[in-house]
């Protein structure tokens, strides 16, 4: 999982695995067929990045009615991500890339040394990457409405048409 790649739009998303906050483990390659959503951040109980997944949580509806799969990705722990969903009800499930190799993988580098930049990848059900927004200062957060956005253009593409 070392290997960077940093997908653009148009191309292929990376596969990875993770452990999410109940320590069950997550795939991409097993999310095909279905839209995924990327939602890379510099860190539990922080003041932007709880704005950003409340922001998600308090829109959930909007999220959840186009049949996305949305994950939250940091480099906290397990335990960590367990704890910050609790406390602020998150209903995403949140994944834990204590090595960073996933944010690397993506290009989701902060220009703070060792931070996940504030990032949002959206890839259609083919594993293509559709919509890609990457924020190495991550001082703002990406806006729900976009991103809610470019799920319904990544719908678009039939599933099976392109390898």
């Amino acid at each position: 999982m070392s290997k960077t790649s940093n997908p653009e739009v148009g191309q292929r998303a990376p596969d990875f695995r993770l452990r999410d906050g109940s320590d069950q483990e997550w795939a991409l390659a097993q999310q095909r067929g279905k839209v995924v959503v990327l939602l890379f951040y510099p860190g539990d109980e922080t003041p932007i990045c709880t704005r950003q997944l409340c922001s998600v949580r308090d829109r959930w509806g909007d999220y959840s009615v186009t049949g996305a799969e949305v994950v939250g990705i940091s480099t906290d722990s397990v335990e960590s991500h367990k704890r910050f969903a609790e406390h602020h009800d998150l209903p995403l499930r949140l994944l834990s890339d204590a090595g960073g190799d996933v944010a690397r993988m993506y290009g989701a580098q902060s220009l703070i040394p060792g931070k996940v930049a504030r990032s949002v990848f959206v890839i259609d059900g083919n594993g293509t990457v559709r919509y890609r927004d990457v924020r190495p200062l991550g001082l703002f957060r990406p806006k729900d409405e976009d991103v809610i956005r470019a799920i319904r253009e990544a719908h678009s593409e039939p599933v099976g048409s392109r390898q």
